[in-house]
């Protein structure tokens, strides 16, 4: 099913919920590549799934509950580096190639505990389990 209108703009009520709570701009990047990929892609609803989130991560990252533009557009982690779903780990939105400072900040936002001590890595999953936890608690309200 398309998810965007006749006027070009995303259909909410087709948008993943993360992406109902994020900018007009992160919702229409989502939804103008999902359908140009469910064409390319003959259907398969799953591929043009990856392909919009792939295309998505590249200009924004996942931040609580939601998706905000990054500061540089560029691949997010190790396996947008690479491409393709063989490439690598996936940082689940995370920014993984940003600097340590903006994966600090992030953290003091989502008041991630013990994040002064945590190494680049160790905050790029602590940020994932930060996601994940407010998504999960914005779906439940």
């Amino acid at each position: 099913m398309p998810k965007t209108n006749k006027d070009g703009s995303a259909k909410k009520s087709e948008l993943p919920s993360t992406l109902e709570r994020s900018s007009e701009k992160a919702q229409s990047t989502y939804a103008h590549t999902y359908d140009a990929a469910i064409e390319q892609y003959d259907g398969d609803e799953e591929r043009a799934q990856r392909t919009a989130y792939a295309s998505l991560k590249h200009t924004h990252e996942k931040v609580g509950d939601h998706w905000e533009a990054k500061d540089e557009p560029g691949p997010s982690d190790e396996r947008a580096e690479r491409g393709g779903r063989s490439g690598g780990e996936s940082a689940g939105g995370v920014d993984a190639n940003a600097t340590k400072e903006h994966l600090l900040e992030l953290a003091r936002r989502l008041d991630v505990r013990g994040r002064s001590s945590m190494t680049k890595d160790e905050l790029v999953e602590a940020l994932q389990k930060a996601n994940d936890k407010a998504s999960r608690e914005a779906r439940e309200d």
